[in-house]
């Protein structure tokens, strides 16, 4: 009896830590499914912000040229006519690169509800090469892509406003030097138009210069959900004319004229 005591407990003990192994193994699986998951859209969303980054700093390095070209620094009419063509320009590419992010997405959720449709109806996954779910639409992912773009301004506005004391002044050294340039270079579409404030007496604080990130965020957050809706609203018209063709040719069919040629015998004969 011992002996099959000994091994009925071993047995049990031995299901209990497969038990403990499968669910340890589960939760491993699934918290990496959740990283993949996040991941991948922390990754889209990320790339989808890259180009209106790289033409906010085009405008930057454009909007230096104008400003810092004479030896003098001001802040003259022509300087704020200048830095608001420079944030329009960028803000226009931002909103056409929205717009499209925004139907392109849309159509990648039209894509995934039919996997998703077709795997609840017949138990099979309809197969999308093209498709990714990190691109589907949501609301939210216009003015997360915004947010990354607005990332840059934040960081020097944060940056220059902790040292605001040295650059008015001008007394400073390599550090707050290769800060201002890159500051230039990256942002000057929000740091520039402060520091030639400050230049002439204004005494305007850095940290102000972060407001100008909410620019990127609303831009790229309405123009993505406009974008979807109008590339859903392109689809239903499209889906209307269609139906309305079809009714127009089932028409057509029905009040269709038999030609029987003029061939003698052909015609059936009137009924008197």
């Amino acid at each position: 009896m011992s002996v099959v005591k000994w091994t009925l407990l071993s047995a049990d003990k031995l299901y209990k830590n497969e038990r403990i192994t499968l669910g340890e193994n589960l939760m491993a699986n699934n918290f990496k499914k959740k990283a993949k998951f996040i991941g991948a859209y922390i990754w889209t969303l990320f790339k989808g912000s890259v180009l209106t980054s790289v033409m906010y700093f085009c405008a930057s390095a454009i909007l230096m040229m104008l400003i810092m070209k004479g030896e003098k620094i001001d802040w003259s009419n022509t300087d704020v006519i200048w830095t608001v063509v420079c944030i329009l320009g960028a803000g226009a590419y931002n909103a056409i690169s929205a717009w499209a992010n925004g139907g392109m997405h849309y159509e990648m959720l039209v894509s995934g509800n039919v996997k998703r449709s077709t795997l609840d109806a017949y138990g099979n996954e309809y197969k999308m090469s093209k498709h990714n779910f990190a691109k589907e639409y949501r609301a939210w992912k216009g003015f997360v892509m915004g947010a990354f773009t607005a990332l840059v301004p934040i960081l020097f506005g944060l940056l220059c406003g902790a040292n605001q004391v040295e650059i008015d002044s001008g007394k400073y050294g390599k550090g707050v030097a290769a800060l201002i340039i890159l500051g230039f270079f990256l942002s000057g579409w929000t740091i520039m138009p402060f520091y030639c404030m400050n230049k002439v007496g204004m005494g305007v604080s850095y940290y102000l210069s972060m407001l100008f990130a909410l620019i990127p965020i609303l831009i790229s957050g309405f123009m993505y959900i406009g974008g979807a809706y109008s590339r859903r609203n392109k689809a239903i018209r499209q889906q209307l004319l269609a139906e309305q063709a079809e009714r127009a040719e089932e028409e057509k069919k029905k009040n269709k004229k038999i030609n029987y040629g003029g061939l003698p015998g052909t015609k059936p004969k009137k009924r008197k």
